[in-house]
């Protein structure tokens, strides 16, 4: 090693560890997560029928399975890939599983826990195959018209069915049924990046300026606005305004990213603050839903008893700090969507306000990585992309819970991988599998030769010079990469600025841009002090040592 470092010249900064790939941290993470729903199988037996329950071997063994394929296929086919993301998912899916399963026992006739693991049966297998087949996530921007075309058909769909529940989100076609908005919303995202990312200096830097926002002329935001406005239209119709309001939230958020202008997300809040006012008065089942929002108990004082959001809020009361545990609850008195939007009812009333507190950091967590996905990858749509999908979770989450605990009115939405429904269940698979996929894309290691170390030649400063700032930008980033830090973060820093594909003002390029690292002192080692009258001393010819060679930073 001593001879190594000798032969190595001094200014050549050492290579960059590699990052290490997790898969084993994975596995064991994976098997604490089927161990925590298996157990909580077991509770919610016990403690309705004091006795084990039947198929505890059954679900186990269904749950370790697909666990398994799931974590088989990342292994082998993107084994740089976040080690959180999959086994948080499971978790999720596996709670979702228990409580369902645990409101069975309230319905007899009706069992959605069998047909709720078949989903997740289908959602790994959709999961599977994502990981396998897109090796490279940047092929999605090529389909990113044909992805907004579908996701329109998609969303009109429901209109030529008949209304449950007072919205059109189902197609439902002898027994069988389908929501398609819960598949639209991975494609428009899709489109919103891909868009974004082709014209992001357009939206930041062109246009006119009011006040400290800069309004993007209409040929560039013309197209991504007459989408959108479309398929918030036809949510409007099928009266689901949920999934308009996730909508309008991916849209701000991404444009927000894309461009770095803040002002973006306060035109979205009034945007959406004016379009919610609008339809909650225009629309009678919207109407509905503000009126039980804004006097919960209206019901009680009237003589026809509690309405499901006075129910939802007794229950998370009954819930105290600790909850009364695991099948001891009273959430079946909500009704009949006590599987669907107000199963987080029955999650804080039998786990109490610390398992929420749980719940809501597993959700954050899996939010997290997925903006860490993001800040280690070079090109702009990747970037987007993860950010994109990463938020809807975040907004779905925040919809929810705000509507069952009476902050927002109810929205009708599932809660991710915790309440029934197979088309949500099979979405967040999807997205989990795109996170995974483009997490391995930022964390694979780059060859050493083509990074942004080298001094000449190299591919950041290639793209710095391309936007003007030349070898400085360059050099910057090689001497960034070079000094300690984490391995992500070299990683991420060895990338470039110039590469990040943002706008000089976004928060991503805040956070990634590599700065230069100080001038060493010369060394004074072995110098004598030059007395005043003595001239200097000239410095040496150059060898042929000293000049630069192509070879330098590996």
């Amino acid at each position: 090693m001593a001879r190594a470092a000798a032969a190595r010249p001094a200014d050549t900064p050492p290579p960059l560890p590699l990052l290490p790939k997790r898969r084993g941290i994975e596995l064991a993470l994976l098997v604490g997560a089927v161990l925590i729903s298996v157990c909580g199988y077991l509770v919610v037996g016990l403690a309705r029928g004091h006795a084990l329950p039947g198929g505890a071997v059954r679900y186990g063994a269904g749950l370790a399975g697909l666990a398994l394929l799931a974590h088989l296929a990342v292994r082998f086919r993107a084994p740089y890939a976040d080690p959180l993301l999959l086994p948080t998912a499971v978790l999720l899916n596996g709670l979702g599983l228990v409580l369902i399963f645990r409101l069975d026992l309230d319905t007899p006739a009706d069992h959605a826990a069998p047909t709720q693991l078949m989903w997740s049966t289908v959602g790994v297998g959709l999961f599977i195959a994502v990981v396998v087949l897109l090796r490279d996530h940047r092929v999605l921007q090529r389909y990113a018209y044909l992805c907004a075309a579908l996701a329109l058909l998609l969303m009109a769909a429901p209109i030529l069915f008949p209304a449950i529940n007072g919205a059109k989100i189902w197609i439902r076609i002898a027994g069988f049924s389908i929501q398609p908005g819960e598949f639209a919303k991975v494609l428009i995202t899709v489109f919103f990046a891909a868009y974004l990312a082709a014209n992001r200096s357009a939206l930041a830097h062109t246009g006119r300026r009011m006040g400290r926002l800069r309004l993007p002329t209409g040929r560039v935001l013309g197209p991504i606005v007459a989408i959108w406005l479309i398929s918030v239209a036809v949510l409007v119709l099928e009266r689901d305004l949920g999934t308009s309001l996730l909508f309008f939230g991916i849209f701000v958020v991404l444009l927000y990213v894309a461009t770095g202008r803040t002002g973006w997300i306060a035109v979205g809040l009034i945007l959406a603050c004016v379009g919610a006012a609008a339809v909650g008065t225009l629309e009678p089942h919207v109407h509905s839903r503000v009126e039980d929002w804004q006097h919960p108990f209206a019901g009680i004082a009237a003589g026809r008893g509690p309405g499901q959001l006075a129910q939802s809020l007794f229950a998370f009361a009954a819930g105290g700090m600790l909850g009364t545990g695991l099948g001891q609850g009273h959430s079946y008195l909500i009704g009949f969507a006590m599987k669907s939007d107000f199963i987080l009812a029955t999650y804080g009333e039998e786990l109490g306000l610390a398992g929420l507190t749980a719940l809501f950091l597993l959700y954050a967590l899996l939010v997290a990585r997925g903006y860490r996905a993001a800040l280690g990858l070079r090109d702009p749509f990747g970037s987007l992309l993860a950010v994109g999908l990463a938020a809807l979770p975040a907004l779905q989450v925040f919809v929810i819970a705000g509507g069952v605990t009476g902050l927002i009115p109810l929205t009708g939405m599932a809660m991710p991988f915790l309440a029934q429904g197979g088309s949500s269940v099979v979405t967040n698979w999807i997205i989990i599998a795109l996170l995974l996929r483009i997490s391995d894309r930022a964390r694979t290691p780059r060859p050493e030769g083509g990074g942004a170390r080298s001094g000449s030649g190299s591919a950041a400063g290639s793209g710095a010079a391309g936007n003007g700032a030349g070898s400085r930008s360059g050099a910057g980033a090689g001497a960034s990469s070079g000094s300690p830090g984490s391995p992500e973060r070299s990683l991420v820093a060895r990338h470039g600025a110039s590469e990040a594909g943002f706008g000089a003002r976004s928060w991503v390029v805040g956070f990634l841009k590599p700065t230069r690292s100080p001038t060493p002192p010369r060394s004074q080692a072995g110098t004598r002090p030059r007395s005043r009258n003595q001239p200097p001393t000239a410095p040496p010819p150059a060898s042929a040592d000293d000049a630069a060679s192509p070879e330098a930073g590996r």
